[in-house]
């Protein structure tokens, strides 16, 4: 008795030494990258000293560094991240709340469930291809316009909103629902009035999170043929479109040094101030909704 006393001792030191080196290396990992995202950040930033000014935030793309512009790409950027919240927030939210609390528990959910998480880990090359024979090729919505590349995008990140919206549906506490069943309360009425407030900081982080990468991608733009440069804003949905990504991946090809370092920084901080104030006000309402809960 005494033995398996010490061998059980022995084994909870050892798990226990395990979990603190682990959590040591991963803090570590962490820091490693936020000090390399710090220099990184600060070696653009002062490339683009000088550049990233109010001409250049309200100018379109010119031949000559010192008359370039990033408004249509950013314009475009923020009609496209528009579109894509309105498109994927309802869709996910509304597939969870239905796998979740409707579908039955059977082969096919499991199935979808699978698929669902399969299509979360597919590349952004792919989802352009599907893009260009789904939308411009079948149903002719023309190459590179507002509503392709929305539609594409939120293809791309629909799968993570899902996934991330059905985690925070199963972290309601099942006794809630139990609770407003006892108070005469219907199925839906339940998920409106209980599950869905009380999961929303959740669904809300998921999609931040979707959103940002979103932002990013370019490879999805290239293949439904969207312009590395436009010169003017979008006038509708069906107005060919460009993107700060691919606006930068441009400025990046020009083999003059001041678009490469200059041009190029400018508008990647651009991109960051975009990327980081459509988080925050997400934030703030992912905040909002979980102190009234």
């Amino acid at each position: 008795m005494a033995t398996d006393t010490r061998d059980s001792t022995s084994f909870e030191r050892v798990s226990r030494a395990k979990d603190i080196a682990f959590e040591y290396l991963t803090l570590g990992a962490t820091l490693l990258g936020i000090v390399a995202l710090a220099v990184l950040l600060s070696y653009v930033a002062v490339d683009a000293v000088g550049w990233l000014n109010w001409q250049f935030l309200t100018s379109p793309p010119h031949p000559m560094p010192e008359k370039a512009g990033i408004f249509p790409a950013l314009v475009g950027s923020i009609f496209l991240m528009l579109l894509i919240a309105l498109i994927t927030f309802p869709l996910g939210v509304g597939a969870a709340v239905y796998l979740e609390e409707y579908a039955p528990d059977s082969r096919l959910t499991k199935f979808i469930q699978l698929n669902i998480a399969n299509l979360a880990g597919v590349p952004s090359v792919v989802y352009g291809l599907l893009g260009l024979g789904l939308f411009v090729q079948l149903i002719s919505l023309g190459y590179g316009s507002l509503l392709v590349a929305g539609f594409t995008i939120s293809l791309l990140i629909l799968p993570i909103v899902i996934i991330s919206a059905q985690e925070a549906i199963q972290s309601v506490p099942d006794s809630m629902r139990q609770a407003s069943y006892g108070m005469g309360a219907t199925k839906w009425q339940t998920i409106k009035n209980v599950v869905l407030p009380e999961s929303l900081p959740g669904i809300l982080t998921g999609t931040i999170l979707a959103l940002g990468r979103a932002i990013g991608e370019t490879a999805p733009l290239i293949m439904i043929g969207a312009p590395t440069t436009v010169f003017g804003v979008p006038n509708g949905p069906l107005a060919k479109i460009s993107a700060m990504p691919m606006q930068i991946y441009t400025w990046a090809e020009y083999p003059d040094k001041a678009f490469q370092h200059g041009v190029l920084a400018a508008g990647v901080v651009t991109l960051l101030v975009v990327l980081l104030s459509i988080n925050s006000i997400a934030i703030l309402i992912r905040n909002r909704y979980q102190t009234q809960s």
